[in-house]
């Protein structure tokens, strides 16, 4: 057995003793597993603010409809073309290809 070992051995059982069962404590790997998540926070951050300030957004100015009566109105217009192009199409195609004699 190495020193180390040997050391170990009997300082463990006695760490037992002094620790109370009824408390526990997150310990070393949870301070490390707190500060790795909050340095990936920081440099998510860092990243969300470098790229935000990369947008360059200007809000256009609201410009009124002159002869628009609104959204109902475009959809009725749009509905009303919609069922007027089938039969305007119909109308205007042959009716049947003439067949070969052959």
């Amino acid at each position: 057995m190495s020193p180390t070992q040997t050391t170990l051995v009997q300082v463990l059982p006695l760490a037992a003793k002094d620790l109370d069962e009824n408390k526990v404590t997150p310990g070393v790997l949870g301070f490390i597993v707190f500060a790795l998540i909050g340095a990936a926070v920081w440099m998510l951050m860092k990243s969300m603010n470098k790229h935000m300030k990369r947008v360059n957004f200007e809000e256009q100015p609201e410009q009124p409809a002159a002869d628009d009566d609104g959204p109902a109105q475009a959809a009725a217009e749009a509905a009303e073309a919609a069922a007027e192009a089938p039969a305007e199409t119909a109308a205007s195609a042959p009716s049947a290809p003439p067949k070969r004699e052959g």
